[in-house]
């Protein structure tokens, strides 16, 4: 499985989420401390994305490797300010590629998306639900993965102008009714909004002064840490969170 976080609020350096902190992303590559059956460390690419500007587009950096030998990105990171961001680490699911185009954050416009889990049974389990997307879409995804195929639904949904996280609820209840096993943790942002599921794997929210931060695990030990229950959807800015669960099938 793979670790994620996003963020927003005051300004920071991505340092200061990503490198810094006791419990950072980066550690959390390699020393995960709630990964419940889904691997060790997280070794096969990484990813940040930020907002150079309210409103404007969303920037990426992307790798496949490891995320802590990366000089490059420590550097990036700590020149870059950002009032949004999204990152993750990834353990590739065996058979599927390992790929900067397989790492999250997934984009488009203003949108960043993550996936922390696994489809049970793929591709298989999802044929009918794949079905539901156009030819093109599906020739143009950035890998053959599942996430790559959860970022296309979610942005379909997004499309037709459902909200950040019922778009997120929707996808989650049809793949696990498709795919029944999957861990379906998914991170969706547009810089003014954090969305974010729990799906068999950890999520946790912190939440004050101005800002709002979604983890698979808390980045330190800020007693205001709230764990997510499983199998709800969380929407949140930087002054409200609301958490609601997700119909099962």
């Amino acid at each position: 499985m793979c670790r994620h976080l996003g963020y927003l609020g005051p300004a920071v350096p991505v340092a200061a989420l990503v490198h810094d902190p006791p419990n950072s992303l980066v550690r959390q590559s390699y020393a995960p401390g709630d990964m419940r059956g889904g691997g060790a460390v997280n070794v096969d690419g990484y990813g940040v994305g930020w907002y150079p500007a309210p409103g404007g587009p969303a920037l990426r950096y992307r790798r496949a490797g490891t995320i802590w030998s990366d000089e490059n990105l420590l550097a990036l990171s700590r020149a870059t300010v950002s009032g949004a961001v999204l990152a993750a680490v990834r353990s590739a699911t065996v058979g599927m590629p390992v790929a900067d185009t397989a790492c999250a954050p997934f984009t488009d416009g203003q949108w960043l998306f993550s996936h922390n889990g696994r489809v049970a049974d793929w591709p298989e389990s999802v044929v009918d639900v794949a079905k539901t997307l156009s030819v093109a879409t599906l020739l143009t995804l950035d890998a053959p993965t599942d996430a790559a195929l959860l970022w296309a639904l979610a942005r379909s949904r997004l499309a037709s102008g459902a909200a950040p996280g019922p778009a997120l609820a929707d996808v989650v209840s049809e793949v696990a009714a498709a795919a029944p096993g999957s861990r379906l943790n998914l991170l969706l942002t547009n810089g003014t909004v954090l969305a974010g599921t729990t799906w068999t794997h950890s999520l946790w929210v912190r939440s004050g002064d101005g800002a709002v931060t979604l983890a698979s695990e808390p980045l330190d030990d800020d007693p205001r840490w709230r764990e997510v229950p499983d199998g709800h959807v969380v929407t949140a800015d930087v002054s409200t969170v609301d958490v609601r669960r997700i119909g099962r099938g």
